[in-house]
């Protein structure tokens, strides 16, 4: 799953919901050389848009290694890519910007990005 996926995904999940209820800023995601700008507001992914960007507006950058973010976005990651902070703690991710709205809402940020990890359907 891409980026483009998240607003179907997060907003039909009232957990998101309800966490993110106070969250509303503009995030721009880069893997490798492929961007996304992220809108949220209220904890409702209102848009994503695809780049390439000119100068784009946001609040907070998350930058990632293509292939650290493959990793994390397998339904079971292995260790160091399974979560945003293992990512940066290897040094695969990059947060830049205004980090409050990205700390203050760390839980809802993790979530919302597992969901972009393929789920089996138990049969």
């Amino acid at each position: 799953m891409t980026p483009e996926d998240l607003p179907g995904l997060v907003n039909a999940d009232p957990v998101l919901r309800r966490w993110g209820r106070n969250l509303t800023t503009t995030l721009l995601l880069e893997v490798g050389p492929k961007s996304w700008l992220l809108n949220i507001h209220d904890g409702v992914v209102a848009e994503v848009r695809g780049g390439p960007f000119v100068m784009p507006s946001w609040i907070f950058a998350l930058r990632a290694d293509p292939a650290a973010w493959a990793k994390f976005i397998l339904p079971e990651p292995p260790p160091g890519r399974h979560d945003l902070f293992a990512l940066i703690r290897h040094g695969k991710l990059r947060v830049e910007g205004d980090l409050h709205p990205f700390m203050s809402h760390l839980l809802w940020f993790k979530a919302a990005f597992a969901t972009l990890r393929p789920r089996e359907i138990a049969a």
